[in-house]
């Protein structure tokens, strides 16, 4: 009885408490503990001895040519793969809102990318673009094209891992717009239509503007995933040529397992997090101001 008058009173800490304790341990430890390290000098080995130096590792970074190529190297993936992946999806969510025969099959065969593991596409791609064997090459020649080196130009690598991305994830862009898509109004198409605005006018001051607010989720979240994208360019260049396509993210797993420095890579992840954290900031600013 003693027990169950407990829990009557308690049940709005005993029901969250499971959550909390999830997300304090998988989520604010973690992020902790990397702040932590990122203050420290820090390396792999059998007895490491951390000693604190302050904001010595972040010094070092913004001091280190390496690191502000990673910045740029990932903000030119982003740039390039956020765009085309916002108007092909909005292409693609417009043919899907259509009625046409074999929508479904279509639709199932649109969304098939989204589905597969990314390291999985990787793997293919990289066969595909393979300069000397990959089918890529086979069909340029084929029509009387050269050959491409894809991913192992410098620079063509981040276009050819962002042309990647961009298959991935252009459905998951399409499926948030078509789901805005089909739930608008059709009354102010039909006026519209009746009013003699055709497609294109429909699409710009109708369509679109009506849509906007899922784009704009469509991209924030699109843009805060390519930032901090690793699988895809790794599996497929590791970083290169040389460091051609070596992001932020890379460049931290490399610092910390290849070249054993646990503090400096630790200081790379929490600039990426603020670049991240910055940027989507800026988003929701710039959202809100618009609504104003």
């Amino acid at each position: 009885m003693l027990q169950g008058t407990w829990l009557d009173r308690n049940l709005r800490w005993v029901f969250p408490l499971p959550a909390v304790i999830a997300i304090l341990v998988l989520v604010v430890g973690p992020v902790l503990t990397n702040l932590l390290f990122s203050l420290q000098s820090r390396s792999w080995g059998i007895f490491p001895v951390p000693h604190f130096i302050g904001f010595g590792n972040y010094l070092s970074a913004f001091k280190d040519s390496r690191f502000w190529s990673a910045v740029g190297e990932m903000l030119y993936f982003t740039a390039i793969a956020v765009p085309v992946e916002t108007l092909l999806g909005l292409a693609v969510a417009l043919l899907l809102n259509q009625d046409f025969f074999l929508k479904g099959v279509v639709r199932s065969l649109v969304l098939l990318p989204m589905i597969a593991t990314p390291v999985a596409v990787a793997l293919i791609w990289g066969l595909m673009m393979n300069p000397e064997l990959g089918v890529l090459n086979y069909f340029l020649q084929l029509l009387g094209l050269p050959r491409i080196l894809w991913d192992t130009s410098p620079t063509l690598v981040i276009p050819s891992v962002a042309l990647v991305d961009v298959w991935e994830w252009t459905p998951f862009m399409a499926l948030i717009m078509l789901a805005a898509l089909q739930s608008l109004s059709q009354e102010q198409l039909e006026a519209a239509t009746i009013d003699g605005a055709n497609w294109w006018q429909r699409l710009v001051r109708i369509i679109i503007p009506m849509i906007r607010p899922a784009i704009v989720v469509a991209v924030i979240l699109r843009t805060i995933d390519a930032l901090k994208t690793f699988d895809i360019i790794y599996v497929m260049t590791q970083g290169g040529p040389g460091t051609a396509s070596e992001t932020l993210n890379i460049y931290a797993f490399k610092s910390s397992f290849l070249y054993l420095r646990i503090g400096y890579a630790a200081s790379l992840l929490v600039v990426l997090a603020v670049i991240v954290l910055g940027i989507a900031a800026f988003f929701n600013i710039w959202t809100r101001g618009e609504r104003k």
